[in-house]
């Protein structure tokens, strides 16, 4: 129970810590800016930033539906990334072309699409699974839920 006390508060001064750094990069780079343009560095940072968010729900936390929750977190992390970083090979697809690399700029939202429609799916399952478990045992906490113990 300690350790997982310890690991929660560590990641939450992860997240505070990079948040502090985040702003402080933002309130550099923005003298002499008139209109905020994200680059590439603030939707990682952002992906980052709900990544571990997700992490430390799922790590801390003993409800299956926070957990499922978290897991969502995780996942929408994830596709922040990919549209991310498909956009910006769009942007460079000359200078990529240039030395050799085809780059398809839909493959980004097309794997992001696929991840919804999982993600989607794991949450019918389980909340099926959830409701399943509450009517048998009623209760939604991790601990008390030993089905597969002899």
């Amino acid at each position: 129970m300690a350790a997982r006390r310890n690991l929660t508060n560590t990641l939450i001064w992860v997240v505070v810590l990079g948040a502090l750094a985040y702003g402080g990069y933002l309130l550099l780079n923005r003298v002499g800016i008139e209109r905020f343009e994200p680059t590439l560095v603030h939707f990682l940072m952002l992906s980052f930033l709900l990544f571990v968010v997700g992490v430390a729900g799922v790590l801390s936390r003993r409800n299956i539906i926070i957990i499922f929750m978290s897991i969502e977190l995780i996942l929408n992390a994830v596709n922040i990334n990919l549209v991310a970083f498909s956009r910006y090979l769009q942007l460079n697809q000359s200078a990529l072309t240039a030395r050799g690399l085809d780059v398809d700029p839909l493959a980004g939202p097309v794997f992001t699409i696929f991840i919804i429609v999982v993600a989607a799916a794991e949450a019918a399952v389980g909340l099926g699974i959830v409701i399943s478990l509450f009517r048998n045992r009623e209760t939604i906490a991790i601990d008390e839920i030993d089905l597969l113990k002899w």
